[in-house]
């Protein structure tokens, strides 16, 4: 569906008249989206500034010249880790100079220890974010809290994600994105995978989100740059359409064989995807008693992922909503998943896999009207946290992903003014698309995502409620 603010604040005559007469309208941006499948230089001469004093600059050095940017360090040296880097990789390390123009921020906040060091942040980003280009990108790294033993230590790095989220709103109309990443003990390995992720294209609407490196799962011994899926087999339900087929597609553009899966009833849909992919069809009911071994069985030749994507919304007040309904919701978004895992996970899920759950923003902030659906999606908030533990020594990683306004049938049916309010309540000023969901679950499908597991990720635009 057409986002009739959204084109009309492309021309600059529109934002000018808007300005000028001091309307109480947002002027999105419109989001800078990938083109195709993953690439080995997703940052080729792009200009990312970095800042701090912290213990990740190995790390940062390595990745960006790896992933083609050109450096520029700002209030920080050129250490041999930088200078190495950038030989290897034919991206000699620059000054950060005032005719910058940077496409992404990048700040190193492990070294901070109390609260005076917040003024780093201060110092680093006054003067760039007016410099940073539309459609930029701010990432600040910091330790994870839970990890330090000095209180105001911890503080200082929790300090970093309501930073973080605040900026995240003051770049959200250029159509920026902002993302803290709390580097846990062990987990400085997989800082790389997620960076690039991060910085690149591929995360257009995920913005104010923090992220927990652990190193709880261990990790594989290669990941590889492109095509991450190449020869392993995901799961996806829920595929006929939507965000499923969506997933379906970059799956299979990153080397994966799918296996879309959708209700008897949707095969002609559910078809047709597989066919654009080159993948499998399974017409199964997935509340049927028999649904988790039919499952297990027809992947028994092994799968390496399963996406939880199918779900229903049964809306009604509590006081109006039938028994049925109640139990229609909770059965397909939360218990018949639960089963589905059981059966996976005793059989042909391997190890090393990936178990990825479409929660939603409703089962965080809650919804009039959505008892049964927000109960559903907070169930599994709280079942993949426990979840997680339970596999991470298989190298299993568990996650959620809390998709908030994206532009599908559901939200095509939805009140025109409804519509129009629920698109601009984000950062971004603006809804999702499927692809965007669907970008996020193949990146936590791939082996790079080993050091996320046991949380739910926000796929809304740095949506305001229940944030």
């Amino acid at each position: 569906m057409s986002d009739l603010l959204l084109d009309m604040s492309q021309s600059p005559l529109f934002r000018q008249a808007v300005k000028g007469l001091g309307l109480p309208l947002p002027t999105p941006q419109r989001l800078k989206r990938p083109k195709g499948p993953r690439v080995e230089r997703p940052l080729q001469d792009l200009a990312v500034v970095v800042g701090g004093a912290g213990h990740l600059g190995p790390t940062l050095a390595h990745t960006l010249a790896r992933a083609g940017a050109n450096s520029h360090l700002a209030g920080i040296a050129a250490d041999a880790a930088w200078t190495d880097a950038g030989e290897a990789f034919g991206r000699p390390p620059r000054a950060a100079t005032d005719e910058v123009r940077a496409y992404a921020l990048v700040f190193d906040a492990t070294g901070l220890a109390d609260g005076y060091d917040l003024r780093a942040l201060y110092d680093f980003f006054h003067p760039w974010l007016p410099r940073l280009e539309r459609c930029g990108r701010v990432v600040v790294c910091a330790r994870e809290p839970s990890d330090l033993t000095r209180a105001a230590a911890a503080g200082a790095a929790a300090a970093t994600d309501g930073f973080t989220r605040s900026v995240a709103r003051e770049i959200g109309r250029k159509g920026g994105a902002a993302s803290v990443v709390f580097v846990g003990e062990g987990a400085e390995d997989r800082v790389e995978p997620l960076l690039r992720e991060l910085l690149s294209d591929r995360t257009a609407f995920l913005t104010g989100q923090p992220y927990h490196l652990s190193a709880d799962v261990p990790a594989p011994a290669a990941v590889p740059l492109v095509r991450p899926l190449g020869g392993r087999t995901v799961l996806v339900t829920g595929a006929a359409r939507g965000i499923g087929a969506a997933a379906a597609e970059i799956l299979a553009a990153e080397g994966a064989h799918v296996v879309c899966l959708d209700r008897p009833g949707d095969e002609g849909p559910l078809s047709q995807t597989a066919r654009r992919v080159g993948g499998s069809v399974l017409a199964i009911d997935i509340t049927a008693d028999d649904a988790p071994r039919a499952i297990a069985s027809a992947l028994e030749g092994g799968v390496h992922a399963v996406i939880h994507n199918a779900g229903i919304t049964r809306d009604k007040t509590l006081g109006r909503m039938s028994p049925e309904w109640w139990d229609q919701a909770v059965a397909v978004n939360f218990a018949a998943v639960v089963g589905i895992n059981d059966a996976l996970l005793s059989g042909p899920l391997s190890d090393g896999g990936r178990i990825v759950h479409l929660s939603s923003v409703s089962g965080i902030a809650g919804n009039v009207g959505q008892t049964n659906y927000s109960a559903s999606k907070a169930g599994l908030v709280g079942y993949v946290r426990a979840l997680s533990g339970a596999v991470s020594q298989r190298g299993i990683a568990v996650n959620a992903v809390a998709p908030g306004f994206i532009e599908t049938r559901l939200t095509q049916a939805m009140p025109a003014v409804t519509r129009e309010v629920a698109r601009r309540l984000s950062a971004l000023g603006q809804g999702g698309q499927p692809r965007d969901v669907a970008e996020l679950l193949t990146f936590l499908c791939t082996p790079g995502a080993s050091g996320l597991t046991g949380q739910t990720l926000r796929a809304c635009g740095g949506m305001f409620i229940g944030a």
